[in-house]
């Protein structure tokens, strides 16, 4: 990976991948760097084979990477680098005291989302500092004991996570009282998911990652970078091209399933029979 050069007089700049599943995270982080000097951003990746790719192709210095993402993981992307070739990585995560403890003495840095703009900059001047000393060698074994400890608690039991059993929303002025039971689908919508419930619909400002992470997993799946949907309202399956699938609910509605999650919500649908 890029290193500081050692005997020019202007500061070396910072080159900075972005990579996450959430396309307005991704927008977020990089207008907080574009406030930055010293930093260039020299591209934005989707998903975890995607990253690897430009990682060999753009050489970053710095990479904030989100760990939950379809197909290929965060942790998958660093295993996909030899200690020596990777760049100095920022992970960031939605779930809170299982990582929050394993990052507390391990890391390079963390995101714990939602993130405000003063945790963030001081991710990227750690990042920026250990970069620019070129400690890596410390570094990147700190990386492994992070993915390897966050990998044993990656997921809490379900029946011992808390998920929300009211979800408010506001329509017309008034605040809706959604039971989880009672969604049938929910779809990104800009800065906004939107709730379809019974044919009608509730919009609420939040991300995706930070709503389904509200949501209990055995009966809510991601199919979709933007659609969440009820599992207790699927009907059926349906093949549409090659390889691919429609999610057909209980009410007709049609959505489409993304290749990235079609073994997860086959899993789920299968547990369920």
């Amino acid at each position: 990976m890029p290193t500081p050069a050692s005997n020019s007089p202007f500061p070396p700049t910072c080159r900075i991948l972005i990579v996450d599943d959430e396309p307005t995270a991704r927008r977020g982080v990089r207008m907080l760097l574009e406030r930055q000097c010293g930093v260039e951003v020299v591209g934005e990746a989707g998903d975890g084979d995607t990253a690897i790719k430009m990682i060999k192709d753009l050489r970053p210095s710095i990479v904030f990477l989100d760990i939950q993402m379809p197909g290929c993981s965060g942790f998958e992307v660093m295993r996909a680098f030899p200690r020596e070739d990777r760049p100095v990585v920022v992970f960031a995560t939605a779930y809170d005291a299982h990582a929050v403890e394993a990052f507390e003495f391990n890391a390079v840095d963390y995101l714990l989302k939602p993130f405000d703009d003063e945790r963030f900059f001081t991710a990227l001047e750690t990042a920026k500092h250990v970069w620019a000393s070129r400690s890596t060698a410390g570094i990147n074994a700190k990386v492994d004991a992070v993915i390897a400890r966050l990998e044993e608690t990656d997921a809490p039991p379900v029946e011992a996570a808390r998920f929300d059993d009211r979800i408010p929303v506001k329509s017309s002025g008034e605040i809706y009282f959604l039971r989880p039971a009672e969604i049938d689908w929910i779809e990104a919508e800009g800065d906004y998911m939107k709730f379809h419930v019974g044919g009608q619909t509730h919009l609420m400002r939040e991300t995706m990652s930070r709503l389904e992470a509200r949501l209990d997993p055995r009966h809510f799946v991601r199919i979709h970078r933007s659609t969440i949907v009820n599992l207790d309202q699927v009907r059926k399956l349906s093949p549409a091209f090659v390889g691919e699938y429609t999610v057909v609910l209980r009410d007709g509605t049609k959505l489409k399933l993304s290749r990235g999650y079609q073994d997860r919500l086959k899993t789920m649908l299968s547990g369920l029979t």
